[in-house]
């Protein structure tokens, strides 16, 4: 089994960067969801409420995070640590420290953005120091993880045989398949049996360079209905409903697809394209 597709989202919610090598570290791949942009209240934002935010392209360069949108100049963020306003932000039921990026980046976000809830948008950065502890209940006996702003998981990994299967049903149905990222995945491996990866409890790189712990099930929200192109939503509801319907998780409710993990050793290897894994 090999390693496909490496990507890292270091805004939340934002486009994606498709990479041929990334590093691990304790918050999963580095520079992942480093950013989250949130209203005026600190609420965190996604494509759940504003399709459109998946296009912004995010580019790291060596100094700067840059974003870019068609109806607008480029915004260039430093990605060294400086001295910002630090603001409470919440995601889902966790509440943590951001670090504010500024007037110039809140003013951008909301004018390519709009605004949600009645109010401006602002970008934060997760702080360093910081510490987000995943939800201890899938965790096993004696594990600790944390994550920066990712839903709750440092890693997501999901298989391209899963997608095949599900592709198949929607080709089934007279509805277009959808691609890898619609569902935003940290990897993707190449299984030979789809949705294998819900009974995997980890995986080992070749060599034993690292090895991830696969923890939780990832219930799907709406977000894989949005083109990630486009920001539309070519068909309301799928392939959200057809993935409830194929029950890939038959004793729980929702759509599920993907797994949600932890690094368990590892810390500063690389995790490459090409990079053959073994399962247990």
């Amino acid at each position: 089994m090999q390693i496909t597709q490496v990507a890292i989202y270091p805004v939340k919610s934002l486009g994606g960067i498709a990479l041929d090598a990334a590093e691990l570290g304790p918050r999963g791949l580095e520079w992942d969801r480093r950013w989250m942009v949130v209203d005026e209240a600190g609420r965190f934002v996604t494509q759940r409420q504003l399709p459109g935010m998946a296009r912004i392209r995010v580019r790291l360069e060596d100094a700067a995070l840059v974003l870019e949108h068609p109806e607008a100049a480029p915004l260039s963020v430093p990605l060294a640590p400086r001295e910002r306003p630090r603001r409470r932000v919440e995601i889902f039921k966790d509440r943590c420290p951001g670090l504010d990026e500024g007037e110039s980046a809140a003013g951008w976000l909301t004018e390519v953005l709009g605004r949600v809830r009645q109010q401006g948008l602002r970008l934060v950065r997760f702080p360093e120091a910081h510490r987000r502890a995943v939800e201890p209940d899938h965790l096993r006996a004696g594990e600790r993880a944390h994550t920066g702003f990712a839903d709750g998981y440092p890693l997501l990994v999901a298989n391209q045989a899963s997608l095949d299967a599900l592709n198949a049903v929607l080709r089934g149905k007279g509805l277009d398949p959808v691609p890898m990222e619609r569902f935003r995945p940290n990897l993707v491996v190449a299984a030979n049996e789809a949705f294998a990866e819900d009974g995997w409890e980890s995986l080992a790189a070749e060599g034993g360079r690292y090895r991830l712990g696969l923890r939780k099930p990832c219930k799907r929200c709406q977000i894989p209905t949005v083109d990630q192109l486009s920001g539309e939503i070519p068909r309301p509801g799928e392939p959200l409903q057809t993935l409830i319907e194929m029950k890939t998780q038959p004793q729980l409710k929702g759509g599920y697809f993907g797994q949600n993990a932890i690094l368990l050793a590892g810390e500063g290897e690389m995790l490459r394209v090409g990079d053959r894994l073994s399962a247990s």
